[in-house]
This record gives structure tokens, sequence and C-alpha cells, in this order.
């Protein structure tokens, strides 16, 4: 695509309900994303019932509720899986999600999708990343809590198993729900573009929109944000995504600026060359000057309309004589 690539992440703002997991897909239709992410797991395969929730999930979730449990609750089988893709397929948006286990990978290969998206948990998960690497899909490569060393480990096993480079996009990333201002770090994402010479993109889990905007400016060509249909429902991540009249928003920010950041060639531009006799300057009579009269510094000056000589051309006037009479302000001929 020619454009940065929105999804709207979804993620588990489902609840488990397949009518709201459709509400979200309309959402995100509306609001202009180009892909709706979902989450495909098997709590059994992803966490140990043992294994704590996130501080973050402690604040948004039951606290008496383990991870397993709160994971379960949220799995999609798969005839939820093909609802959801025929849905999307309908709405003309396009369906991903973010498989978090081998069997997740291999139902999601057999589902048909073309761009698989790796959480920053999986980053350091070899098994996955090979599994991954040889279906040699496109990638989205998610890199929260990763040091630069982990991102080039990573991708090594992704290219080795098969995956081309060039069919990998890293996601700057920092999985703090919502993510602090001083811990975004967005500069990260240049240095990953710079270093590891791949597109580069921002998974952005701060409040409001203007990091995911200023992503862009720095280059990013994959926007991914949560969305929710109301901040207020119960679920781990509804807290720290964007509603959809801000996500329309934020999407309409990112088009704008993107539009703005053109081609990179300094030119004028065709809404401004109306502007240049108009704004620039000519060379122009300060008094009235006689036919062989040498023009000089007291005779002539710079001035509005630029529909004459242009000033650059100074010196090589002031050489020069006049071949008729000027009046005052009319503008030199040669």
């Amino acid at each position: 695509m020619n454009q940065v690539l929105i999804i709207a992440e979804a993620g588990v703002n489902h609840n488990g309900d397949l009518d709201i997991a459709k509400k979200m897909i309309e959402a995100a239709c509306e609001a202009g994303a180009d892909a709706v992410k979902f989450q495909t797991f098997k709590a059994e395969l992803l966490v140990c019932k043992a294994a704590p929730k996130a501080q973050y999930q402690l604040k948004t979730t039951d606290q008496n509720e383990s991870q397993f449990e709160m994971i379960r609750n949220l799995e999609l089988d798969i005839d939820t899986h093909k609802s959801l893709i025929g849905y999307c397929q309908r709405q003309g948006i396009v369906f991903m999600s973010s498989p978090f286990d081998l069997e997740s990978v291999a139902l999601l290969d057999q589902l048909g999708l073309d761009i698989f998206k790796i959480p920053s948990g999986e980053i350091i998960n070899l098994p996955y990343l090979r599994k991954i690497g040889k279906l040699n899909k496109k990638v989205i490569l998610s890199t929260g809590m990763a040091e630069l060393r982990e991102v080039e480990q990573a991708m090594d096993i992704l290219t080795r198993s098969g995956t081309r480079l060039e069919n990998i996009t890293v996601l700057h990333a920092n999985t703090e729900y919502p993510t602090p201002m001083e811990d975004v770090n967005l500069n990260a994402m240049v240095t990953m573009r710079e270093t590891l010479g791949v597109e580069v993109g921002y998974s952005d889990h701060t409040l409001g929109i203007e990091v995911a905007v200023a992503a862009v400016a720095l280059g990013a060509c994959v926007i991914e944000k949560h969305l929710t249909l109301d901040r207020t429902m119960p679920g781990p991540d509804h807290k720290a995504s964007l509603e959809p009249r801000e996500f329309k928003s934020m999407v309409g920010a990112i088009r704008n600026i993107e539009a703005a950041l053109g081609d990179g060639v300094k030119k004028p531009s065709p809404s401004e060359l109306k502007n240049k006799p108009v704004a620039r300057k000519s060379l122009v009579a300060v008094r009235d000057i006689g036919p062989g009269e040498v023009f000089s510094e007291e005779n002539i000056i710079a001035k509005r309309p630029g529909t004459g000589i242009s000033p650059m051309r100074w010196d090589e006037v002031l050489r020069l004589k006049a071949k008729r009479h000027f009046k005052k302000d009319e503008l030199i001929e040669l």
C-alpha cells in the first residue's frame, strides 16, 4: 500500500461476544481503518493456571480472577473466526489476528491470512518464530519490552526460516497500558529503521492520538491502535483504547499528515504557483530614468510584483544602460 496501514486493534475488547466483535468491525470501517485485528489463542497453550496478571490487568479486571480464567473467557473458536472473516469481507476491511501459540499459527494459516502480526510477548519464542517464518507471509513484528539485539535475533530467525526481509515490518511498542508519555521513546522507531533496514511502524498504547500521528510524521508505515465501543466496558484493555469517534479523528489526522509529507522534492506546489508574481519582486525604477542612463543603486530598487527582471540579476543590470525612458515604479526592461 502507498499509504499508512491503520490497524484497529480489537484485541479482546469483544469480551468474548460475537455481536460485540461484529459491531467493532463496523466501527473500524466507519472510522476509516484499513484492517481490524483480533487475537487468536488457546488459554491452555498460552498461560499457566498459576500465572499472575499484569499490574494494569489487576486494575481493569476482577482481582480474584486468575490470568488463565480471564484469557479463557476471551477465546474465539474456529467458527467465530470464520464468521468474523466473512463479516470483514462483506464490510470491505482486512481481517487480521495475532496468534499466541503454535496451534493458533496453524489455524490462521489454514484460514488463509496473508499477514501475520507477532505480538510483543512472542519475540523471544524461538519455535513460534520459526513456524511463522516458514510460512513466508508478510510479518508485522511488535517489539514491546525488547532490546535492539532481541529484535535483530527475531528477524534473523524469521529470515533464516524462509520469510523475506522485505516482507517484515517492525513496530515500535511499549506494553504498559496506558503508556506514559515519558516512556514512549518514539525515536527508537527511527533507530530500528536505520539500523535494521526495514519498514517500521508504531503500536500505540498511549492515551489520545498525538503520538500515533507523530509516528507517521517520523516515517511509520503502519499504525496500530486499540479500539473499543465503550471505555467503561469491563475487560483488560478497554480503558487504554480509543472509542470510535476518537479513532476516526486519529485516522483523519494521519491521512492529513501523510498527505502533508509529500514526495520530498523541494519545488513550488501547484497551489502556490499563482502567488509567485504577487509575493516576489522585480527590478523597478526608483525615479524617472532617461535613455542611455546607467542603472545604479540610486535609480533602481527591488519591488513587487515579480513579473519582471529578477533581483538576482542585480549585479548584471548595474553595468548596463537604459535603452528607453522609464517612469518611477515602472518595471525595468533590458
